[in-house]
């Protein structure tokens, strides 16, 4: 399964976002809607606040927008979200020391360790401080290898 992080979700929300034609072609190219996609509930978050903030876009998408999105992706049977249970913990603090994470960093740590958690073979990401996790395989889909 390939989990989403926050960037790739907006590429593929906004027209007008940086990489959404070649993210689009990434998506469909790995399935599309009838592969398994794995979305972590923090991404799913932060998707929401960059969305629909003015600084980001202009327009900005609405919060209906933005909700409607996330409703569309909550019904789709092959679309998982991942959250924390109560074994999630060990998996989040090995990360934080192997990687030496403090401060904000953490908001990566807990996306890694979510997908570790669950299983998930590939991030895609266009931020590449993941690679301070090693264990978890990621991939840029905005960059055509």
């Amino acid at each position: 399964m390939i989990a989403l992080d926050t960037n790739i979700l907006i590429a593929l929300h906004r027209s007008d976002a940086a990489g959404h034609a070649t993210a689009t072609q990434a998506f469909l190219a790995a399935g599309g809607d009838t592969a398994a996609w794995a979305l972590p509930w923090p991404c799913v978050h932060e998707f929401f606040g960059i969305a629909t903030h003015p600084r980001v876009f202009a327009p900005p998408s609405k919060a209906a927008q933005a909700l409607e999105a996330i409703a569309r992706w909550q019904v789709r049977p092959t679309v998982r979200f991942l959250h924390e249970d109560d074994s999630y913990w060990p998996e989040l603090t090995k990360l934080v020391l192997a990687g030496d994470i403090a401060g904000p960093r953490i908001h990566d740590a807990r996306i890694a360790a979510l997908c570790l958690h669950h299983g998930v073979r590939e991030l895609w990401t266009a931020d590449r401080d993941f690679t301070r996790f090693p264990r978890l395989r990621t991939r840029n889909p905005l960059v055509l290898a």
